[in-house]
């Protein structure tokens, strides 16, 4: 029997304007190549939300972006946190990264509130963070990217970052921590996209799936020479 996994896409309409669909087409070719069927599930404002979900993503939007989800991102908060309470893999990047944690203050005073799933807290500022970034992660290594984002971000005691940056800026410009992680949610602002040259990642999120549904994951030898070449040469960029 063919073992299928399914990958859940959150508001792709409203929040996928940095090449966020390149984390979906990553996981999904690799998931494949794993022996996985995949089915890729879209999840937009005033969808149900699917029922067995095996990794989700979401990617990065405007505030205005931010602000048009927040009522439905409310709605669906409570199944949201107990999945990431109960171990479901996901990865956030960006715009829903800042709706993960407990509330992002744009620019305007506005505050829009997030789901809680970070202890975390961001606020929009006048300056853009832009450029090539690298950081060292103590569970994935070396992870490049690319990160474009206003709002900074200032995590708890209680949450550990994703990486320590070594080149740009990460989560604020003051302590040099990019991201978060919470059992087996990723949150980050690094685009780029950010699986197709960070792989680690990606098989990370199909492991976890596939030991939650299955009990156990083989994975399968990936020649992964290309993604090496394209971190290389990205490795060598100026900030």
């Amino acid at each position: 029997m063919t073992k299928k996994l399914n990958i859940v896409q959150l508001y792709p309409n409203d929040m996928n304007i940095y090449g966020d669909w390149g984390n979906v087409l990553v996981l999904k070719k690799r998931t494949e190549q794993h022996g996985f069927q995949v089915e890729i599930i879209n999840y937009n404002i005033g969808d149900d939300f699917p029922t067995d979900p095996d990794i989700i993503i979401g990617g990065g939007g405007q505030d205005s972006g931010q602000q048009k989800i927040q009522s439905d991102l409310q709605r669906i908060a409570p199944t949201l946190r107990h999945l990431a309470n109960s171990g479901t893999p996901m990865l956030m990047v960006c715009g829903l990264y800042q709706l993960f944690g407990r509330k992002f203050t744009t620019h305007k005073g506005e505050v829009i509130p997030g789901i809680g799933v970070f202890d975390a807290d961001t606020i929009g500022g006048q300056k853009r963070l832009i450029g090539n970034i690298q950081m060292q992660s103590r569970q994935f290594g070396l992870i490049i990217g690319y990160e474009n984002h206003s709002g900074q971000t200032y995590l708890a005691d209680s949450i550990e970052p994703l990486g320590e940056v070594t080149l740009g800026e990460g989560n604020n410009t003051s302590d040099k921590t990019e991201g978060a992680v919470f059992n087996n949610v990723i949150g980050t602002y690094l685009h780029g996209s950010l699986l197709p040259k960070n792989p680690k990642i990606a098989d990370f999120l199909i492991e976890q799936a596939a030991r939650n549904k299955y009990g156990d994951f083989t994975p399968t030898k990936i020649n992964d020479d290309l993604a090496e070449k394209a971190r290389q040469a990205a490795a060598k960029r100026p900030r």
